[in-house]
């Protein structure tokens, strides 16, 4: 799904699920053996949803203290989630760093907004040469506000000096979609780099 308003002068990417794939599943499953005691675990202990608070700006060591209070037996999955979280990361997303390698080689200018940990980016970012094409990145983690808050755009396009009518925004999650969409921006819901490919050049920003 995208809309095509006009020009297109930059480019923001979500970053998980669009840039690289997240699955708390590629840690825990080397902690839990058996697969309904995983799955209990990731519905129950360290879920997506407890992890978005730590997205929003909440502070960490508060979080694994209150969880390791409700479920101390399971412990050591909460410290597994506060030290391994680059493991959560199994790899890019086929194909999005090739486009993003084609729009840099375009000149083409280059943002990210993400919901993101703070204590967790820096050691992301250090093994994720591709964000060296970015000149700003919005990191929810950092700023206490997580998308798909209007607040989150309104402080990127800010910082990236572009319009939303001219910005193309890139995400995997419908509500950061028409979020972006409700305060002019130009989007598209990323389901596959092909589709996202097949967008960006009809826009003329890729060959």
């Amino acid at each position: 799904m995208s809309n095509r308003a006009g020009k297109v002068s930059a480019v923001v990417f979500d970053v998980g699920r669009v840039i690289v794939q997240w699955d708390m599943r590629t840690l825990f499953a080397k902690l839990i053996a058996d697969e309904r005691e995983l799955d209990w675990a990731l519905a129950n202990v360290v879920t997506e949803e407890w992890h978005f608070e730590h997205d929003a700006g909440r502070d960490l060591a508060e979080m694994v203290a209150e969880r390791k209070a409700q479920f101390p037996d399971h412990a050591h999955l909460i410290d597994a989630y506060a030290t391994r979280f680059n493991e959560t990361v199994p790899g890019p997303v086929p194909g999005t760093q090739a486009l993003i390698e084609a729009l840099a080689g375009r000149g083409v200018p280059l943002f990210a907004i993400t919901n993101f940990a703070a204590t967790f980016w820096d050691d992301f970012r250090a093994v994720q040469p591709v964000f060296d094409h970015f000149g700003d990145i919005v990191i929810s983690g950092v700023e206490k506000i997580s998308k798909p808050a209007p607040e989150i755009f309104d402080l990127a396009a800010r910082r990236f000096g572009h319009a939303p009518a001219e910005m193309l925004f890139i995400d995997d999650n419908r509500a950061n979609i028409a979020g972006a969409r409700d305060l002019g921006w130009q989007v598209h819901h990323f389901c596959d780099a092909p589709t996202l490919a097949a967008d960006l050049a009809a826009r003329g920003l890729i060959g």
